[in-house]
């Protein structure tokens, strides 16, 4: 796999970092690659909250550090760990600053097909 088959967009559902399981998110992520083949990556979540990365691809390993405005309007900033399942599918974890240190985030992907039609 290369850094190219990851561009485009993906479904995720997470769960925050904290002593709970759950799903407790869902939104889009997009990856697209700048002028040195470094990922940019922009969430999506819950339909209001935007956060922004920059990150690496390795052993289909991709990594990004990220950051937000939270609602208080401070900068929270972390990172998230990707395993390439396949060019369609993404299993992270990831870890803020200022989150629970006894616990990761778990964030799951899934390319979202074109729905373009062909001629």
């Amino acid at each position: 796999m290369t850094i190219q088959d990851l561009i485009g967009e993906y479904a995720i559902s997470g769960s925050n970092q904290d002593n709970t399981a759950e799903m407790t998110y869902k939104g889009i992520l997009t990856l697209s690659l700048d002028e040195n083949n470094r990922i940019i990556a922009q969430w999506l979540i819950n339909n209001e909250q935007v956060q922004k990365g920059k990150g690496f691809f390795k052993d289909n390993i991709l990594v990004i550090n990220f950051s937000y405005k939270g609602g208080d309007n401070k900068t929270y900033k972390g990172v998230a760990v990707y395993k390439c399942i396949t060019k369609d599918v993404l299993e992270g974890f990831w870890s803020e600053k200022h989150g629970d240190p006894l616990y990761l985030g778990t964030e799951h992907c899934l390319r979202i097909e074109s729905a373009e039609f062909l001629n």
